[in-house]
Order: C-alpha cells, then structure tokens, then sequence
C-alpha cells in the first residue's frame, strides 16, 4: 500500500510539469496569474513576457533574448552583446516559484557563429522555463485583446497590437494596451517598424505584437530615435521561433489564446 501511494505521487509530480494538452486545461484567462504581460526579472532587469510557448511537454513563457543581457542599453547586436548564463533564475509575476532561462536566441547565435546583419539586430526571443508548480497557473490570452489566433506577419500601413507593462507606468493600467500601425518592414522581414499611439518605453521590452488577424506578429525589441523617431521595433517572431527551433527547440510551439481575438476594440 505504501510503495502505491508513492508510485501515485510520483505521476502527480510528472503530470505537474507536463504542459496542458487543450484550451481547457489552461487556467481561466480572468483569474490566471501567470499569462503575457506579467513581468519579469532577470538578475533585476525588469521586461513584460510576451507569449507562452511549449516544448518537451515544459511550459515557458517568452522574454526579449536582450533582457538577460549585461552590457549597456546600446548593446543590441546579438551575436557579440554578452548575456547571463542558461539556467539564471528568472523572477515571473504571479509565479509562485522563480522560473529558469532554458533559451536564449543571443546565446545561441555566438555559439553557432551566426554572422547575418539582421538575423543578429533581430533575434531575440528568450525562453523562461516555468517552476512545475506553476503550470496550473497559466493562461496564454494577450490581455486586453485576446488572441493570439497562431502566428502571421505583417505589411507597411497594416493594424498592430500590443500590450506593455512596464513599471515606468507606475501600475496606470490605461496605458498598456496599445494599437498602432506597421511602417516599414525590414528588407530580410526579420523586424517591423512600428507606430503605437503611445510607444513602448523601457521595461515594455519583450513585450507581444499581435497582427489585423490577432496572430502573434512579434516581439518588441528597440525604441528607435533614427530613422523613425519613437518608433518601435518588433522582431519577427515566426523567424525568433523557426530558428529556436533549428537550435535544440524542435517542437517548440506558440500556444494560441483561449480568448477570441477583439482587435476592433477601442484602447481605452
């Protein structure tokens, strides 16, 4: 009897750090703690997670690859800025454990040698493995706006959405939803830049871009000052994802969001 009811915790164990297998399964998208949007902190670093994704039957939630970086705020080019280590514990809102950085596209491309102008500008997506403990407590609907409905890309003059939440904001919740429109498409399509009616200001960084459809666009990246004062850049993340996937993630996988997608809504 005994040997029984250890053999049942153990599967409780292994159940717990399985990612769900349905919409179903994720936890209700108005009372979950953990979902896009909430904040994170590397080593003190503070970003807004984007989308969840899963792997391996893990559950991660996704961060900007420059939000673990360690150099200064102008150290953008992924394939010489340095970064903290894999395994560096990762502060998550609403986690009831800190989660660990399993993935880091920045890593990635100077062990692989990658060379490509805009693959290393734009690359940046980081994986944040999720405590066991906390699967239960996700929801992968985008605040606000629901979605996302899978992944897609975008065209010059095409509606975009978003939602930060950087502390900067001082918990104003008005001001993280945002829609805007795509400007210019970088010429690899690797990044869009992007106009939203307010922009995204530090702390917005790694936060999620949804297209006109509601499909996962990107992530935000850069605050530009030129060309296009203000503008925001937003990596590609169909890209972020092919390429994770070419490098030790092979079935990593955007989880779609169990709420329908309400881009015709106002900001406010």
């Amino acid at each position: 009897m005994q040997r029984r009811h250890v053999l049942a915790g153990v599967a409780a164990i292994a159940a717990l750090a399985l990612a769900p297998s349905g919409a179903s399964a994720w936890a209700p998208a108005a009372t979950a703690p953990v979902h896009p949007g909430v904040q994170v902190f590397t080593d003190g670093a503070q970003c807004t997670a984007n989308f969840v994704f899963t792997s391996g039957g893990a559950t991660y939630l996704g961060q900007a690859a420059h939000c673990s970086g360690t150099g200064s705020s102008t150290d953008t080019d992924g394939c010489t800025s340095a970064s903290l280590p894999l395994n560096t514990p990762v502060d998550v809102t609403g986690a009831s454990k800190p989660g660990t950085l399993a993935y880091n596209s920045w890593i990635s491309m100077q062990s692989s040698g990658v060379t490509d102008e805009e693959t290393c500008a734009y690359n940046d997506l980081a994986l944040i493995r999720l405590d066991p403990a906390d699967v239960a407590k996700v929801n992968p609907s985008i605040p606000k706006w629901g979605g996302p409905t899978g992944v897609g890309t975008a065209a010059a003059l095409d509606d975009v959405y978003s939602y930060g939440n950087s502390e900067l904001r001082q918990g104003v919740t008005q001001l993280s939803p945002k829609r805007g429109k795509v400007v210019q498409v970088s010429d690899g399509g690797w990044s869009y830049s992007l106009y939203t009616l307010t922009p995204g200001i530090p702390g917005d960084s790694g936060s999620a871009f949804l297209n006109a459809d509601g499909q996962a666009l990107g992530i935000l990246s850069t605050v530009a000052i030129a060309p296009l004062p203000l503008s925001n850049g937003v990596g590609d993340v169909g890209r972020e994802i092919a390429y994770a996937r070419a490098h030790g993630f092979p079935d990593l996988t955007l989880v779609k969001g169990t709420e329908a997608f309400k881009g015709g809504l106002p900001v406010g």
